[in-house]
């Protein structure tokens, strides 16, 4: 299964997949910006802040960088913005995670503090969030492409039927 082949490029579900990345990109690209006019050291974890956040200067490159795919992302649409939102949110949840247990040890070389797993976590879930809506759901309209993906079978009698309907309508109204 192509991931390609499941969204049509103008489907109404690709603005939502844009407008997060497009945001939480932005949000992230700001982070890591103001980051580097500190001219925070690459490794430092004295506890520079910024927004709240401890930051260094890997922390920011790290921020600039995933901001970049995610704006990327939204430039592109469709399912590559839907698959990066949700690979992206993933990754945020699961660093969230790991920071969680390594917070106040030497292996923090990110610098995080509790502010920064509880903003990973909730930027991994609202990008996580925009990448599913719309895919994952068991009440799916029959309308959406990934409905129709899933359940070929039904979708093909529902299309036959509904050009059925189209032509006998052509002939009555003709």
């Amino acid at each position: 299964m192509k991931l390609s082949d499941e969204l049509p490029v103008d489907h109404r579900l690709a603005q939502v997949y844009r407008i997060g990345a497009g945001l939480c990109g932005a949000i992230l690209l700001t982070f890591g910006i103001l980051g580097f006019t500190q001219q925070l050291s690459f490794f430092d974890t004295s506890g520079d802040s910024i927004a709240g956040l401890s930051t260094n200067g890997l922390l920011s490159l790290i921020s600039v960088v995933v901001g970049g795919l995610l704006i990327a992302g939204a430039f592109v649409g469709g399912n590559v913005a839907s698959t990066l939102n949700m690979t992206i949110g993933t990754l945020f949840v699961l660093s969230g995670f790991v920071h969680i247990f390594i917070l106040d040890r030497p292996a923090n070389i990110l610098d995080f503090g509790m502010p920064n797993v509880i903003f990973s976590f909730v930027m991994g879930l609202l990008i996580l969030t925009f990448g599913m809506y719309g895919r994952v759901t068991g009440g799916l309209p029959h309308d959406n492409p990934y409905w129709r993906r899933r359940h070929p079978e039904q979708a093909e009698q529902e299309a036959a039927a509904a050009r059925r309907s189209a032509v006998a309508g052509g002939r009555i109204g003709g």
